[in-house]
């Protein structure tokens, strides 16, 4: 999700360094790193590693910290923990060869590489955790840096981890406190660019959809048109200066932020035009990146694709678009298979069933729900709740809302709420146990109008 740090052996100012190692196909510049697949993405971690290995390796930290956002990327587009390890393992390397009161700057860079790698394995697996000893890591490197590059680094990646805490909780003033975090950082940011520093370009973009994001998730969640129209400011200004030619998958986390917050915007003012003009800028990312270059972006296009295809079933009452977003969701499970660890695979799933629900109350179609349900049923069987607990949890959730879905259409709960609350604390259980906050909130509610039906009738 976070691009900082890519290209970390810039950013030494004055400090000396011995030139990149030769074994990669990008030469040890990170700025080359987007236009690789994955395939050669991978091929070039390994030659990292060699050049980071190699006994005749005149700065050692340099290299290790090279390979260390080389596998950090390869982390980020796939989710493999493995790699995530590895990134880690360098990271910490580094830190450890480099001396903080001798070279702090250098210190710093790798204690920034160190807190990445954290912030990425908490945005891939949900481990709060994670967050907290990365917001440690970048305290000791914004202090031992000062107001060189990786300062501002280390300043702007705090930032994320406090947009973090807010997206799924608080108001708009809370939102807004945490977006002007990023104000410090952007502009020291925006200050090494103009003097020369190439990478700083990238990160202050980063650091702006970053931004952007924290307040596209509170504007859609608290259904705040000034967030999501702030938001779109913010992702114009850092598209004005990214080639997707050069800068694909910068490129297109702008993009698909854009449509995502276009969308909700749209969907807030009963706007369909809007939906239809998102759902077409976010089409457009599929031409640019695919699957074998970064699964998970592509992924992530598939679902923002799906979401703005299902808004534009509610508000235009098109059966059509709930059918492309159920290819949409299919798509993007594809990749996800691959990873059962991440919580973006359970809230995935999640959201196809809400899209196949949604679609048999807007039909009234009892057929599909039947065909859901019973699959539901049979997967339920055949599952393990003790080696996948999460998407077990997510099938109780979405039997819950099935049930639900055909009360709802036949106005005949038939004797289906003690099942339905039985899937929801279940499901409830689980997603406390591993953090997935917005999951949890879906069952809460569910009990919820299970609590208010119960008075009802008695």
């Amino acid at each position: 999700m976070f691009e900082f740090g890519r290209e970390l052996r810039r950013w030494f100012g004055g400090e000396t360094s011995p030139g990149p190692f030769q074994d990669g196909l990008t030469g040890g510049d990170g700025a080359l790193l987007e236009l690789l697949e994955l395939d050669m993405l991978r091929t070039e971690a390994k030659a990292a590693d060699v050049a980071a290995g190699r006994i005749s390796a005149k700065d050692r930290p340099a290299r290790q910290l090279e390979a260390a956002f080389v596998w950090r990327e390869i982390a980020r587009r796939t989710g493999d923990a493995a790699a995530l390890r590895k990134a880690a393992s360098h990271a910490e390397q580094a830190a450890a060869g480099v001396g903080r009161e001798s070279r702090p700057r250098r210190w710093a860079a790798a204690r920034c590489e160190q807190a990445l790698a954290a912030m990425t394995g908490a945005a891939l697996y949900g481990d709060e955790g994670l967050n907290a000893a990365a917001d440690v890591a970048l305290a000791e490197a914004q202090k031992a840096a000062g107001p060189a590059l990786p300062g501002a680094l280390a300043l702007a990646a705090r930032a994320v981890i406090e947009a973090r805490k807010v997206m799924a909780s608080g108001d708009r003033e809370t939102a807004l406190r945490a977006a002007g975090r990023f104000d410090a950082p952007i502009r020291a940011l925006d200050g090494h660019a103009r003097r020369g520093a190439v990478a700083a370009k990238l990160v202050a973009i980063g650091a702006r959809v970053d931004r952007a994001e924290l307040l596209s998730a509170c504007g859609t969640r608290l259904k705040d048109t000034l967030l999501l129209r702030m938001a779109l400011d913010g992702l114009t200004v850092a598209g004005q200066d990214i080639d997707p030619a050069f800068e694909p998958l910068t490129w297109a986390r702008v993009a698909i932020a854009h449509g995502q917050a276009r969308s909700a915007l749209g969907e807030l003012d009963g706007d369909v035009g809007e939906i239809s003009e998102a759902v077409t800028g976010l089409v457009s990312v599929l031409e640019h990146i695919s699957r074998d270059h970064s699964p998970l972006d592509w992924a992530q296009a598939q679902l923002a694709v799906a979401e703005a295809l299902q808004m534009l079933g509610e508000a235009g009452d098109a059966a059509r678009a709930y059918d492309q977003a159920l290819s949409c969701y299919d798509r993007a499970l594809m990749v996800l298979a691959d990873q059962p660890l991440l919580p973006l695979r359970a809230a995935a799933a999640h959201s196809r069933v809400v899209c196949l629900v949604r679609r048999a109350e807007q039909t009234c179609d009892l057929e599909s729900l039947a065909e859901a349900e019973s699959s539901l049923r049979v997967e339920l069987t055949l599952a393990d709740p003790v080696k996948d607990p999460v998407a077990w949890a997510v099938r109780q959730l979405s039997f819950a809302q099935i049930c639900e879905a055909r009360a709802a259409i036949t106005r005949r709960d038939a004797g289906s709420d003690a099942a339905v609350g039985i899937a929801l604390s279940a499901a409830l259980d689980v997603f406390a146990e591993h953090g997935l906050r917005g999951l949890s909130d879906t069952a809460a509610r569910g009990l919820e109008r299970l609590r208010v039906r119960a008075e009802q009738k008695s």
